[in-house]
């Protein structure tokens, strides 16, 4: 594993990593530095992690052996020019000459766009979701032409850091987007529907929010556990003329599964345009 990690925004998402990061001893406070353009934020860090804060990305990635790039999509025109500028400066010798893993959690933006401000760099564009921030998270990376297997095994050791991390071919991750990394919203609607529904039937709504949360983690292990098909599991659960199947039936009327599908596909399609702006 690398001595220096540079990262280019400090927002939620790259907090969770950096604070994972250092749990785990992976970095020391000392091997990170965060390029962060809000003052309140750098401060936040600084005062929370201890890392190194810098106004300036480039100087986040001065001595950097990985980079990871954790801004919106939207504005990675105006950090663009940095990759570019660290590429230039160790080529002629400024700066470190070393060309550093470069690790993007952008959406839709595809490697192509990754690898051209960052000529020659190893480049993996990965997608986690907001449960990495504690350490449940699911990350999926893609690697770009330049990625070796040593550099695929310390993407994924970093991901790993918080939670999960499959590996998949580029096309896909605009899928894995509207899946894994949108999903959490989705569930989180889910929840807030069982945990009303409770109320609406007399449950006291800390009770019914209590009963819902633990009623999706509990499903959500048993079948991490026990490797059953959802389809399986739903199957026991439902006795003839008993109350699960009738419940279901009433999802199904209202077209809950449909639902869901066509979110994750309209979540898919947006990050494909995102790729394309």
């Amino acid at each position: 594993m690398p001595t220096k990690l540079g990262v280019i925004g400090g927002g939620v998402m790259a907090e969770a990593l950096i604070s994972r990061l250092l749990a785990h001893n992976t970095y020391t406070a000392d091997d990170i530095a965060v390029g962060e353009p809000t003052a309140a934020r750098r401060q936040f860090l600084l005062d929370t992690y201890g890392v190194t804060v810098c106004d300036r990305n480039g100087d986040a990635l001065a001595t950097a052996d990985t980079v990871l790039v954790a801004v919106k999509p939207q504005v990675f025109t105006y950090i663009a020019a940095d990759l570019a500028a660290m590429v230039k400066d160790r080529s002629q010798g400024i700066r470190a000459a070393s060309s550093p893993l470069v690790l993007s959690i952008m959406a839709g933006v595809p490697l192509q766009t990754l690898e051209a401000a960052a000529p020659q760099c190893p480049v993996v564009r990965a997608m986690p979701n907001t449960p990495a921030t504690v350490g449940a998270g699911m990350t999926a990376i893609s690697a770009g032409q330049h990625v070796t297997p040593d550099h695929l095994a310390q993407a994924e050791a970093i991901f790993a850091a918080v939670g999960e991390v499959v590996t998949v071919p580029e096309h896909l991750m605009d899928a894995v987007t509207g899946l894994s990394g949108s999903g959490p919203g989705y569930l989180a609607v889910i929840i807030e529907a069982l945990i009303d529904g409770g109320v609406s039937v007399g449950l006291p709504r800390a009770t019914a929010q209590t009963l819902a949360i633990q009623t999706v983690l509990g499903t959500a292990t048993l079948l991490q556990t026990t490797g059953l098909h959802p389809a399986v599991l739903k199957d026991r659960v439902t006795s003839p003329g008993g109350t699960t199947i009738t419940g279901i039936a009433e999802l199904e009327a209202a077209g809950v599964r449909s639902a869901l599908i066509e979110a994750v596909k309209a979540a898919c399609q947006r990050s494909q345009d995102l790729g394309s702006t």
